[in-house]
């Protein structure tokens, strides 16, 4: 049986330009469980309040942190199929969410060379309904259009994985050994509604005290529980002290009531305490893109430091660090060896 792997990220624009990032918006946003309204309020704000404003903010954003190859997540994804490639002995394809590389063309692709299973590799370590939910739906909608006989088994989410945390430790710990006051795991925000949305029994996720630490299975699908989680586990295996680590959730949009508490507050606050060394690692990323490059490394040093702070250091994502490719290529291996993951 002819084997294939699939690693699918979110996407980023075809360039810089106003028209190219508007596409990409259009796209990122109307997904239903991305703005997870009714069909015409969705396409109200996104016409009348985002569109029309947004794209060009955003060109100048994705002008400070593009590269020679281009969106910096769409070249180091490239990069990281490449790493993985070299460690398996099946074809290894890449497809973004929105945008392009695009996950029809790799489903075509895979079609013609004749894959008859596929591995469904999210590159989301956290489970949530507008990143690996939406990428995971994506892929079985146009699969059943395209590809209907392509047996699909796909990678759970690996937020408290040993390998995982063991990388992520791995990759911090550079940044670490320098000395530091404060380090902050800056996780991606969604709003409050999907953490109910995601929880099956619809009374436990945000309506029970301490609810992300008291065991349920509402976990297997909790975002906020799995990015405490990833922490928790973080600052066990590094050897840290909890005191001088704090989580936070960045990039809200509109205003209902998202995670928190906001990673632009926390900063502020921070730089108000006069932290004179603050490290910043961002978990539910694997790859650098325009939310850690940008909006972390430019806006929230400038937050810090204005509000008083002293200096701020970025931990780059997990990116191309050799233990995080050899915990994809294991992940290939186990499947490959006949323990897959959830058929689907």
């Amino acid at each position: 049986m002819r084997k294939a792997v699939l690693m699918v990220n979110l996407g980023s624009p075809d360039s810089t330009s106003v028209p190219d990032v508007r596409r990409f918006l259009r796209e990122f946003l109307s997904d239903p469980r991305v703005i997870d309204l009714p069909t015409l309020a969705r396409q109200a704000i996104l016409n009348f309040f985002i569109l029309p404003f947004r794209p060009k903010r955003s060109a100048q954003a994705y002008k400070r942190v593009w590269t020679d190859d281009g969106s910096p997540l769409i070249s180091i994804s490239r990069r990281q199929m490449d790493g993985l490639q070299m460690r398996v002995d099946m074809p290894v394809h890449l497809a973004m969410r929105y945008g392009n590389p695009s996950i029809r063309e790799a489903l075509e692709t895979m079609l013609r060379d004749g894959t008859q299973r596929m591995l469904l590799l999210p590159m989301f370590p956290h489970y949530a309904m507008s990143s690996y939910e939406t990428a995971v739906a994506r892929v079985m909608e146009l699969a059943a259009e395209i590809a209907p006989a392509i047996k699909i088994d796909l990678v759970q989410p690996y937020y408290d994985e040993p390998a995982y945390i063991d990388a992520l430790v791995a990759s911090a710990k550079p940044f670490l050994g320098d000395g530091f006051q404060r380090l902050l795991f800056s996780y991606h925000g969604i709003p409050e509604r999907h953490i109910r949305k995601s929880d099956p029994s619809h009374a436990h996720c945000l309506n029970t005290r301490d609810c992300c630490h008291s065991k349920h299975p509402a976990h297997n699908t909790c975002y906020r529980h799995q990015c405490l989680k990833t922490a928790e586990l973080f600052v066990r295996r590094a050897g840290l002290n909890g005191k001088q680590c704090a989580v936070s959730f960045q990039s809200r949009l509109g205003r209902a009531q998202w995670l928190s508490p906001y990673t632009v507050d926390t900063l502020h606050r921070f730089g108000e305490e006069k932290i004179g060394s603050l490290l910043v690692i961002t978990p539910s990323f694997v790859t650098d893109c325009l939310e850690t490059l940008d909006e972390i490394a430019n806006e929230g040093k400038a937050v810090f430091q204005e509000a008083g702070g002293g200096e701020m250091v970025l931990i780059p994502c997990l990116n191309e660090h050799p233990l995080f490719l050899d915990f994809l290529a294991n992940k290939v291996r186990q499947w490959q060896e006949g323990l897959p993951e959830l058929t689907i």
